[in-house]
């Protein structure tokens, strides 16, 4: 369906809905729902709309706005934002980052995030699925991947004899490399944080 119409009718459903709803708390739920799909069609961002569903349909990770080669980068990119994109995800040197805006103190901040690792845990319930192509250097491998036909959201690849993900971030045409090493590395920090907490004291008897 196209996703105009798809929105608008969506809208005169939240409002068949909001008439019969007799809880003013879900009906100012309804309400902010119905407000939210305006928003995108009276900002004129259909187009966006569309490909991040798109992008909700497929099996890559999190969607990111913005890739940066380095930290300075992506710092000046967030120093001159004129409205950053509040909890938006971006990659640096393709490292999952969030960024964070409090516009009533023009606060921006933007820490390392691990999206990545939890897709990588949910990738390897069954294990470490297995590589379509193995390349010696990410040239090479980014070489393959654009001269694919139909490129996919994401690809485990060997990279340099270690195993890799490659995910395509369709709507910035951006090809990152994840190394699965870093589910190992999240464990430990993981495992590193219980240890800092301590033991839970044991609740008081009656």
């Amino acid at each position: 369906m196209d996703t105009g119409k798809l929105i608008f009718e969506a809208i005169n459903l939240l409002g068949l809905i909001h008439e019969k709803t007799q809880s003013p708390e879900e009906k100012e739920l309804l309400l902010a729902a119905a407000e939210a799909l305006r928003f995108i069609n009276t900002t004129g961002q259909q187009y966006e709309f569309e490909d991040y569903r798109e992008d909700l349909g497929t099996e890559g990770p999190r969607m990111v706005v913005a890739a940066f080669a380095t930290h300075e980068e992506a710092e000046a990119w967030l120093k001159n934002h004129p409205k950053p994109p509040h909890m938006a995800a971006v990659l640096i040197a393709d490292q999952y980052h969030t960024v964070y805006y409090w516009r009533d103190r023009n606060l921006r901040r933007m820490p390392f995030s691990h999206s990545i690792e939890y897709h990588f845990e949910e990738m390897m319930k069954d294990g470490l699925p297995p590589a379509v192509a193995s390349f010696a250097t990410r040239e090479e491998a980014r070489a393959w991947f654009y001269s694919l036909p139909e490129r996919p959201s994401q690809a485990v690849i060997q990279l340099g004899g270690e195993p890799y993900l490659a995910a395509y971030h369709r709507n910035i045409d951006h090809l990152a490399f994840h190394p699965f090493s870093l589910v190992e590395r999240f464990k430990e920090w993981r495992q590193k944080l219980e240890q800092e907490k301590g033991p839970e004291e044991p609740e008081p008897q009656s």
